[in-house]
């Protein structure tokens, strides 16, 4: 009968010490397998936490890790609006009758305009411009009211001219020119008729291939006119 009692006695308290443990830790263990990670234990109804990996021992965090992505692509910034196609700017769907502008080469019909805005080039590029054939020497004459923004020697553009808007919106950009006309330097002032340079075949027209070609650019900042959206001349000028 001893024997029968301690045994009774040990069986209910082994059932007392495992019940007590079991309401202390208050969560029972599920355990979740991750399909790269080996087992990870959770508590029950809880969901799987997300770690991020260790870095790899001398391994950098870039500053721009976490940075959104531009939503297009950024532009060269040594790009000059005639010589490379670029969006960055909002540009307005018509600008028909908010420039008023004439034809910059002397002698030069609307009739007689051709639009090539959108026509391919070497290399994948588009025009972007118009080309206005006249021979060699006739005045090239500005187009508007504005500033020169810069004369420069292209490899593309040969002889060229860059003329800011009154407003500062616009670069207004002449090429291939055969030379300037006297006098014209950068910040002078020059008015819509005024000869500016003359017709050329310069940089790569082509030998006798006389012409102006002729570019307009919505622009942000003057100082980087490079940074221009262009705008088809053609119905500005066709009217």
């Amino acid at each position: 009968m001893l024997l029968i009692a301690v045994l009774a006695f040990s069986a209910i308290a082994a059932f007392l010490w495992f019940r007590n443990r079991r309401s202390s830790s208050g969560v029972s263990i599920l355990v979740v397998r991750y399909p790269e990670r080996g087992p990870v234990g959770l508590p029950e109804g809880s969901a799987p936490i997300s770690t991020p990996p260790t870095p790899l021992a001398g391994a950098t965090e870039s500053p721009n890790a976490n940075a959104p992505t531009p939503s297009s692509a950024g532009l060269d910034s040594s790009a000059t609006p005639a010589e490379s196609s670029q969006t960055a700017n909002t540009v307005p769907e018509n600008f028909v009758g908010t420039l008023k502008l004439i034809i910059p080469v002397v002698g030069v019909r609307p009739d007689q305009l051709t639009d090539t805005f959108a026509d391919a080039r070497s290399e994948s590029r588009v025009h972007d411009a118009i080309d206005i054939p006249a021979p060699a020497g006739t005045a090239v004459i500005a187009a508007a009211d504005g500033e020169v923004l810069k004369l420069f020697q292209s490899e593309r553009g040969g002889t060229t001219i860059y003329q800011l808007s009154v407003d500062r919106k616009f670069v207004f950009y002449y090429a291939h020119l055969q030379r300037y006309a006297d006098g014209l330097t950068v910040g002078k002032f020059v008015r819509q008729g005024e000869t500016i340079a003359y017709v050329g075949d310069t940089g790569n027209a082509g030998a006798g291939n006389f012409h102006l070609h002729f570019s307009i650019a919505v622009i942000n900042d003057p100082k980087r006119y490079w940074e221009g959206a262009n705008i088809n001349p053609y119905p500005l000028l066709h009217k």
